[in-house]
């Protein structure tokens, strides 16, 4: 499934849209997320933005595990654009340091 988290803009064709960042968390715990495209300012600060939804990948990621989809971000806002990015190389800086971690199999 790919999702897209976003309170505006169209949904692209083949993508199933969100609104609320609880909601692509919910989805990512299912675990049939493939590809996650996030905007951060969703009309409501208070409920969380797309950059909170990256936060909880990363805390997953470092104390579980847990595989993420490919992330990509559509947000308009520069500054929270930039964030968004380094969230996602952290992402994945911590990820590869997992995988590195893993005893190869014989």
């Amino acid at each position: 499934m790919r999702v897209y988290l976003d309170d505006e803009r169209d949904t692209p064709p083949g993508w199933v849209r969100v609104y609320w960042p609880d909601e692509a968390i919910a989805l990512l715990e299912a675990g049939t997320v493939v590809e996650l495209s996030l905007d951060h300012d969703l009309g409501d600060d208070a409920r969380g933005t797309g950059y909170d939804v990256l936060l909880w990948v990363e805390r997953a990621v470092a104390e579980r595990g847990f595989a993420p989809p490919r992330l990509q971000v559509h947000s308009a806002n520069p500054a929270a654009r930039r964030r968004m990015l380094a969230a996602i190389e952290a992402i994945g800086r911590i990820r590869h340091g997992l995988l590195a971690q893993e005893p190869s199999a014989i």
